[in-house]
């Protein structure tokens, strides 16, 4: 389906499913205040009904890097979208907490599978010079997604049966998604890949207006020729550097912490001696921190680079997590203890918005060969949100048990995440995504060298 669409609207639009992937993970921290005392659940069921999004982001995040490869990204982004409806719908008229967590987990399908189309769609889509600040368009959306559900939460907090709005409005911006979708092109490198390479010269034409869109044709040709695909080839010798370094920015994401302060910011602030509509309040400062650090990233991933930001994001977050500690042991359950532990959340994802919010996603969506792009990213997407998982559903009971030395953990982790980058992480900004994965080749060619 062919329409002259301006290429900022084709960015924006590919990003949406990350607005609907932050509100949807972002909306129950406020609702959750108002569903456990509605529903009556104790610590353990508050955890089921936070987590249970994720059982389904992981199912999605696993079958949606298989789908995008055989049907292509726009369509298994608009199946994404019809499930992000149902899933809003479902969870804002659920009757009991058993209803709740089922909506959960089909919005769950759609939000992981958002979380590894969307930066591939992006990726591919933006050309070399940019792409950092393009593929952050993701993240951006996320961050404004969550933002969009602060501020929803504390519309709604004084109203009866409010939480069910917070979550029933996600289906405005999932039915927008759904019919932007209908008029974007699809990836040019999956074209390619599909051998329809016309379609791919059309796209590229709409994206790169007085670049040289045949040579850029043609090295993506020559990457593609002679490649297989599937496990063995993401298993195999040469791309096993980037699976690597995919699973640990996945893993380190989640276990720094960062979602702890997204999904239970307003039970830190209660337990810190806020009221709840003061709590939810505070959420909509971190919400505008976290905004304008990813607009900084957005602005200097493609000159400061990856790596460079990771390791900044990771010493500015770990102090932060520590200073959080020490405010409460010195202040107590005071207002002092509690606004300066909103002043240090508000730092440490701050930290977060620079670094590994946004470039973790820009990097899973370029390191991966084309031929494998799709089922790195879904693997990498679902153990994020194994990761993910693990923390959402033992945070409110390890809290309860070690207080605010909890924070110390996830400081130290940001230490090994810090060292973990530092030797392991390749710089990645300048590169088309098909010289980064000849890069990948030669270093497996100098090995095989060395070793003869």
């Amino acid at each position: 389906m062919k329409f002259k669409i301006n290429s900022y609207v084709i960015y924006i639009f590919g990003a949406l499913g990350g607005l609907l992937f932050g509100y949807d993970t972002g909306v129950i921290s406020g609702a959750i205040l108002f569903i456990k005392s509605d529903l009556n659940l104790n610590s353990w069921a508050e955890g089921i009904v936070v987590s249970s999004i994720l059982v389904g982001a992981m199912i999605g995040a696993a079958a949606s890097g298989a789908l995008s490869d055989q049907y292509g990204r726009r369509k298994t982004i608009m199946i994404a979208a019809v499930i992000f409806c149902i899933g809003a719908l479902g969870s804002g008229m659920s009757r009991n907490m058993e209803e709740l967590v089922i909506y959960r987990i089909v919005l769950g399908l759609a939000v992981g599978g958002a979380s590894a189309l969307v930066p591939v769609y992006l990726s591919e889509l933006a050309p070399c010079e940019n792409r950092g600040a393009l593929s952050s368009l993701n993240q951006f959306m996320i961050i404004l997604g969550i933002l969009c559900a602060y501020i929803v939460n504390f519309a709604f907090a004084q109203s009866a049966d409010g939480w069910r709005w917070m979550l029933g409005l996600a289906f405005i911006p999932s039915a927008i998604l759904l019919i932007g979708m209908f008029f974007l092109p699809e990836s040019p490198r999956w074209l390619v890949k599909n051998r329809r390479e016309k379609e791919a010269a059309y796209v590229l034409s709409l994206l790169r207006e007085g670049s040289d869109i045949q040579g850029e044709l043609e090295e993506i040709k020559q990457t593609c020729a002679g490649e297989n695909s599937g496990w063995k080839e993401l298993t195999s010798k040469w791309v096993r550097p980037a699976l690597t370094l995919g699973v640990g920015l996945a893993l380190f994401q989640q276990f720094i912490g960062c979602n702890t302060v997204l999904y239970y910011a307003p039970t830190v602030f209660v337990n810190a001696g806020l009221g709840r509509y003061a709590a939810i309040l505070g959420t909509i400062g971190i919400g505008v921190a976290i905004l304008l650090a990813t607009i900084l990233a957005m602005w200097k991933i493609d000159q400061m680079g990856r790596k460079k930001l990771l390791l900044i994001g990771n010493v500015g977050m770990s102090i932060s997590l520590f200073l959080i500690w020490i405010a409460s042991e010195f202040f107590g359950q005071t207002t002092s203890s509690a606004y300066t532990t909103i002043v240090l959340f508000c730092s440490y994802i701050f930290f977060f918005g620079i670094s590994w919010g946004p470039v973790t996603w820009v990097m899973l969506g370029e390191i991966f060969p084309l031929s494998v792009r799709g089922l790195g990213m879904g693997v990498c997407s679902v153990v994020n949100w194994g990761s993910n998982l693990l923390i959402a559903l033992t945070f409110p009971v390890l809290l309860e048990r070690f207080g605010h030395l909890l924070f110390v953990i996830f400081a130290f982790i940001g230490i090994v995440a810090f060292l973990f980058i530092k030797y392991k992480a390749i710089e990645t900004k300048g590169k088309t995504l098909e010289q980064i994965e000849i890069g990948f080749h030669q270093v497996e060619a100098a090995k095989v060298t060395l070793d003869l």
